[in-house]
């Protein structure tokens, strides 16, 4: 029997997989670039479906600690749709999370699926992007220094109620953080880096809408004519403002949950580090 006529296998998502992630995302006009696949495999385990030595298919799991990972890159070839493989992925993917909560966000095309294996939609995220018009320098707004580390990973806990400082450390290396201060006391944070197309914005961390403005504002003055991105809670407040920085509402997803959501001490997360990442 040809290998063609035999179900695709399901591998652990390895390094020299990514050249087929990137061909998978570019066919559903993703902008990920290797770098980009890159960084979420330095973050994640996961999983990869062979056809014939072929990536077909692919799913990533990302731990942020002991209580939850978030699920992204979950992309099916178009030539193997329809055959049961996007099931087959999320129950491996199901397996290596063991107890701990789920979160993920949906495509239009993933979410049927993702709501028969047990998630509860929790609320739209929206993504802008575009070339950044003039958008003057805020001022209060400072460049995070390797002394803030420890803080920004307890502000970004505090609000979000997970333990990003994995992500954190990668973005520290790839990214410019700006932070807003009180005296010694470090109030909001947001970072900016190479993605996709041009840059993304994000996590965004601030104590009200207006600090995640000028936050945002921070990074888009020094990108003035460079195509940003940055996803945001649809509950954020921020869309009509980011149209009038010159980046549109091209879309969004479904944010989801399977299993306890987590706790954060402050609802100041006003932007995701990426749809991936949440």
């Amino acid at each position: 029997m040809q290998d063609t006529l035999l179900e695709p296998s399901i591998v652990s998502f390895e390094r020299q997989h990514i050249p087929g992630g990137v061909v998978l995302s570019r066919a559903e006009g993703w902008p990920h670039r290797p770098e980009d696949w890159e960084m979420l495999h330095t973050l994640s385990e996961g999983v990869v479906a062979l056809q014939d030595g072929d990536v077909v298919a692919t799913a990533l799991c990302t731990p942020f600690g002991d209580r939850l990972v978030t699920f992204n890159m979950i992309i099916v070839a178009d030539s193997h749709r329809g055959q049961g493989l996007g099931a087959r992925l999320m129950k491996a993917l199901i397996a290596l999370a063991g107890p701990r909560t789920i979160q993920l966000v949906a495509t239009a095309s993933g979410y049927p699926l993702y709501r028969k294996m047990g998630f509860v939609e929790t609320g739209r995220n929206l993504q802008h992007q575009g070339v950044v018009s003039q958008i003057p320098s805020p001022s209060g707004i400072a460049s995070a220094t390797p002394a803030d580390a420890a803080a920004i990973k307890a502000l970004d806990t505090a609000n979000t109620g997970l333990d990003r400082a994995a992500m954190w450390d990668t973005l520290f290396a790839v990214s410019s953080v700006k932070v807003i201060r009180d005296g010694t006391a470090l109030l909001g944070v947001a970072a900016c880096r190479d993605f996709g197309r041009g840059k993304v914005v994000g996590p965004v961390i601030a104590p009200s809408a207006d600090d995640a403005k000028r936050l945002i504002s921070a990074h888009l003055a020094e990108h003035q004519e460079t195509f940003v991105r940055i996803d945001v809670p649809a509950s954020s407040g921020l869309g009509e403002w980011l149209e009038t920085c010159g980046l549109t509402n091209v879309g969004g997803g479904h944010a989801m949950l399977r299993g306890d959501a987590p706790i954060a001490a402050s609802a100041g997360a006003y932007a995701l580090a990426s749809q991936a990442l949440g």
